[in-house]
């Protein structure tokens, strides 16, 4: 009655109300005393009027801005997935994206479409959105400056620093020399035209360069340390040289722009000695907390927006500001890493691609139309290398550094990527550089950046040593040797105490190495130890509960599938355990499936599709990465599928044809170091008839009597399942039971997928 009751009232007061509105819409247009504007507009067919209005929304200025959002953000990340899977920084994709779309290439072979995409009237409107992502990064990079590190390490990474800044500097005093009477523009004074030059020759990109200390893990060697403190170093120093620069050009000579260099010290004393300690102390209530309020939240973003204000009002740039905004902010690690996580995303991601776009469709390559002035910009380059690379390599031997650290600090250093754009715009802005000088330096700035990779490559083979980093592991003893690879700290946990029931009872005839390699993106430069610490955290701790010695390796990269594949396969090991991802459950037909149960399951029926009955392979039975794993690794390759694993002291072996038989080799290493029960399902009913495997599972029973048994039961009750610990299967059999969605996976313990090469 309640349910008819609830209906009665619905359609009542729909009918009612309705006629309500409908009566003074009625009522209202008798209130007209003007014509209808849009009657005017509306001449023609329905059809006609609603093209016609379709194009006017189309050039809409909100829906023209969400378009190139959307296609800047599509083309970048295309280019920067192309140039991560080239071992390159995704920044240089994300760079060579925003020339793609601009009059370099797209402006010039699909003018009508660039001209629809990127209309003139609209690049004010991408170039304010695009100093907002700006601004926002350069905050994220004033807070991944570890200022304590410099207090501690400054002394020694001083002379290399500067040096980096002061020969590049003069160098590009020099050059400018040569190029200002052809490439200034008009009214441009030589010192201005000289200063924008000389700061572009002298940048370093430290995101970047952090980024491929990482990824080479060099973060923990003394060069590690060495060229992360000069780069910060670097940076500090060039944005301060910035600051003055632009407050000279602006003022017109340095005379004149004494005010705002004092008004600059001012702010920055005023940020250090007061604005410093009222955040430290805002900081410290969050002290312990994992999340940060939406009132600190405030706080913080207005400090952002109020030091970028200021220093846009004084005359130095916003991006200054929002830059010692972020070196300000408490220097708690787990504080700066919160707050990073809420702008990273957005600033990275959504508003940063438009400064490429917006810097691309500034770069007219094609304004480089004759050799003259592509030999100026290959001279531009090799100053740029010249004064950055060989001045911080020479610097370098001359402190005492070897040469193989010498030249690879000068490589990294060389390494200019977006912070030179930054510098570059900023000059554009001001009418200090021209189009052709700016086409040249965007040039040189990917370049640079471009040639840190392979000039690394080339001073590792000149100076090739017998280990790399990711080689160190390597073995050539009689050990065997489990590699495990882990993304979360509880599944380091957990495949460690599998490799333990493996090697228990080897003593000194086993080497377990446990490896976490974490995409590059999900850190940052001054977190990293404490990242790695946290990631190893429940292994070291598992490893002392159970008396084992644990070697633990780390490494932070762009291509963890590729990266895992080569240490594995150049490591000498005999076996790698990973855990199965879970997205191959999560959401799907099968996720439900497993959800299911049933009291009895007949094997046979499985048995059929095996021996050919049905459809195979359809369904994937492992995810991605998994997939890239046993496609790339030489090894066997244990797949953990995890149910609240402890121990395996009950193993259940389902044989469903002779091809997996290798699995009894596990099996017989579980018996004999860790005392299991093993179950071998006779589904195939192969094994009874089969000599060479009576002979193995006779050899094991001598060893460890009444520690295996051959079950040869047509049907397995899931009680049974169910109070087994580990259930081993090869992978042929794994990708049977997903294909034919056995029941089998609502009721199977923890599984190990075992693939053999």
């Amino acid at each position: 009655m309640g349910k008819y009751k609830n209906l009665i009232f619905y359609i009542t007061t729909i009918a009612v109300f309705s006629a309500l509105m409908y009566y003074f819409i009625i009522e209202g247009q008798t209130l007209e005393v003007k014509e209808n504007i849009f009657a005017k507009t509306s001449s023609g067919s329905t059809w006609e009027n609603f093209l016609e209005s379709f194009k006017t929304n189309l050039h809409h200025p909100l829906a023209l801005l969400l378009a190139q959002i959307v296609t800047i953000i599509i083309t970048a990340r295309l280019f920067g997935w192309i140039c991560m899977k080239i071992k390159q920084p995704t920044v240089i994709g994300e760079m060579i994206a925003g020339i793609v779309l601009g009059p370099s290439l797209v402006g010039m072979y699909f003018p009508e479409f660039s001209a629809f995409l990127f209309p003139k009237e609209s690049l004010g409107n991408l170039q304010f959105l695009s100093q907002i992502g700006l601004i926002l990064f350069m905050y994220i990079v004033g807070m991944e400056l570890d200022l304590s590190v410099l207090r501690k390490k400054a002394h020694d990474a001083v002379v290399i620093s500067h040096a980096s800044i002061i020969i590049p500097f003069a160098l590009g005093i020099g050059l400018s020399y040569f190029v200002y009477q052809e490439f200034a523009p008009d009214g441009i004074q030589f010192t201005s035209f000289a200063l924008f030059i000389a700061i572009s020759m002298s940048i370093t990109a430290f995101p970047v360069l952090a980024r491929i200390v990482q990824e080479r893990n060099l973060q923990k060697t003394k060069l590690g340390t060495i060229v992360i403190t000069c780069a910060a170093a670097d940076d500090i120093t060039a944005w301060c040289i910035l600051a003055a620069v632009i407050a000279i050009v602006k003022a017109g000579s340095f005379t004149s722009s004494i005010y705002v260099i004092i008004m600059a010290i001012t702010y920055v004393f005023l940020m250090i000695k007061i604005v410093r300690p009222f955040l430290k102390r805002i900081g410290d209530l969050q002290a312990g907390k994992n999340t940060i309020s939406k009132p600190m939240v405030a706080i913080f973003f207005l400090t952002l927006i109020l030091s970028a204000y200021a220093t846009e009002v004084i005359g130095i740039h916003a991006l200054f500001g929002a830059f010692m905004a972020g070196a300000i902010m408490p220097e708690n690690t787990k504080f700066r890493t919160l707050f990073i996580d809420k702008v990273e995303d957005v600033a990275l991601v959504l508003l940063l691609p438009l400064f490429f776009v917006f810097t691309g469709l500034r770069t007219q390559i094609g304004l480089l139309n004759d050799s003259h002035l592509w030999m100026t910009a290959g001279f531009i380059i090799m100053t740029a290398v010249l004064g950055k690379f060989a001045g911080s390599a020479l610097t370098a031997r001359f402190v005492g550094i070897n040469w193989k650290e010498s030249l690879t600090i000068g490589a990294l250093m060389n390494t200019r990527g977006l912070m030179e754009l930054i510098v570059l715009n900023i000059g554009y802005d001001l009418g200090v550089l021209s189009p052709e000088i700016f086409a040249m330096l965007v040039i040189m700035a990917l370049f640079t950046t471009f040639m840190t990779g392979p000039a690394l490559d080339f001073i590792n083979f000149i100076f090739k040593t017998k280990k790399d980093p990711d080689e160190s592991m390597q073995s050539n003893d009689s050990k065997y040797r489990v590699l495990l690879s882990f993304d979360k700290p509880e599944s380091g946990s957990t495949l460690l105490k599998l490799a333990h029931n493996f090697t228990h009872k080897m003593n000194g005839n086993k080497s377990i190495t446990a490896m976490n390699i974490a995409p590059v993106d999900e850190m940052h430069a001054y977190d990293i130890n404490e990242y790695e610490e946290s990631q190893f955290q429940n292994v070291i701790e598992t490893s002392h509960d159970l008396n084992l010695e644990v070697t633990t390796f780390f490494k932070a990269s762009t291509d963890i599938e590729s990266d895992l594949a080569n240490i594995t396969n150049k490591g000498h090991y005999d076996l790698l355990l990973i855990m199965l991802g879970k997205s191959m459950y999560e959401g799907s037909l099968l996720g439900r499936l497993l959800g299911f149960t049933t009291k009895i399951i007949n094997p046979e029926k499985l048995l059929n599709t095996v021996k050919g009955k049905g459809n195979i392979f359809n369904n994937s039975p492992f995810d991605d990465f998994t997939l890239q794993i046993l496609d790339k690794t030489h090894i066997p390759v244990g797949v953990l599928v995890e149910k609240d694993f402890k121990a395996a002291d009950k193993v259940f072996v389902p044989i469903f044809n002779l091809s997996d038989f290798y699995l009894l080799e596990y099996a017989k290493r579980l018996i004999n170091n860790n005392n299991s029960q093993v179950i071998i399902l006779d589904a195939a009913g192969q094994i009874r008839n089969n000599i060479e495997v009576k002979e193995l599972i006779r050899s094991i029973e001598q060893v460890a009597p009444n520690h295996i048994t051959l079950y040869n039961e047509k049907k397995i009750e899931k009680e049974f399942l169910n109070s087994q610990d580990l259930m081993l299967i090869s992978s042929k059999s794994w990708k049977n039971l997903i294909d034919t969605k056995s029941l089998w996976l609502s009721d199977i313990p923890s599984t190990l997928i075992i693939s053999n090469p």
